[in-house]
């Protein structure tokens, strides 16, 4: 990802670059994904209330308008900027660190399945900033249902900052880590199998003399889109008892992660695990291709500028 340009760059800018251009991907990631992500989170919640991805999103327009679609925007947009922004931030610090590893020279090459590696160990770090904000945002989707269930006195149209509060009032700061094993065993994995994809498919694109870093904006989209699905496919099952124990918390403390799968599997199967798939790879696609498309091409518009000031 931008290696021979990122020799000639200042560590420091080099870091802002990334910073900037991962802050850029999770705006464009949330944009065109998030009716799908608030249909997801319900589903996970309570899959007993919904007979599909269709179901669900009819329902929820219904009751709530296309707002209800977009519930948890702002929290939405605050955890995919800056998880996005850490990410990108901390994937070229990672990816000397892989080199320092593996014995190679500063500035070589990394393999695709090296590159991976960088991105896994770089969620470590994003992850402290995404499960706060997408503790609130998982609430603020699902609230509807808590309140139908009779589980939360908070009403249907809520503010990020009304959740927060309700949050500190309850459990504290503290509380704002609700789920956070739950995040790394999503994460750590998960990101490994996203760049994995990624890269391997942006190899795949780039023609014999050709870097990836001259791809244009299919190759990109498709690429994105591919890892964005690896994640989702080997983690889905994770990702649903983060979002059981992010939004149930709501009505007090919960078990924790191998007790709630446990519990998961005891009562409601196996198939409860993987309920809200489908809305999730139909927004892999999209979203994750929309995420890289930003992020490579403020990339390579910041590194032209910086490199021409």
């Amino acid at each position: 990802m931008g290696v021979e340009e990122e020799c000639a760059l200042h560590p420091m800018t080099d870091a802002i670059i990334n910073l900037t251009a991962g802050a850029a991907g999770g705006v464009a990631c949330v944009l065109s994904g998030q009716p799908f992500d608030t249909v997801k989170v319900k589903m996970q919640t309570f899959p007993s209330l919904y007979r599909g991805f269709l179901d669900c999103s009819l329902k929820t327009y219904r009751h709530n308008g296309l707002r209800g679609l977009y519930q948890g925007s702002v929290p939405a947009l605050l955890a995919n900027v800056a998880e996005n922004a850490v990410l990108f931030a901390c994937y070229g610090t990672c990816q000397q660190l892989t080199r320092r590893v593996f014995g190679l020279e500063k500035g070589s090459h990394l393999s695709d399945l090296q590159n991976a590696l960088s991105g896994s160990l770089a969620s470590v770090f994003s992850s402290l900033v995404l499960c706060p904000t997408e503790l609130v945002k998982c609430r603020m989707q699902a609230v509807h249902e808590m309140s139908m269930v009779g589980k939360t006195s908070l009403a249907s149209h809520i503010s990020t900052w009304s959740v927060v509060r309700d949050i500190l009032k309850t459990d504290g700061p503290q509380g704002l880590f609700q789920g956070m094993t739950s995040t790394w065993l999503r994460e750590v994995p998960g990101y490994f199998l996203f760049f994995g994809g990624y890269e391997i498919c942006r190899s795949l694109f780039t023609k014999p003399g050709q870097s990836k870093d001259e791809l244009d904006a299919v190759p990109l989209l498709i690429s994105g889109g591919v890892g964005g699905a690896a994640f989702w496919l080997a983690v889905y099952p994770i990702d649903s008892v983060k979002s059981r124990i992010q939004v149930l918390s709501m009505s007090g403390k919960q078990a924790g992660f191998i007790r709630t799968l446990l519990c998961i599997m005891r009562t409601e199967g196996v198939p409860a695990l993987y309920c809200g798939l489908t809305p999730t790879v139909l927004r892999a696609f999209p979203s994750n291709g929309a995420l890289f498309l930003a992020y490579e091409w403020t990339r390579r518009t910041l590194i032209n500028h910086t490199s021409t000031a």
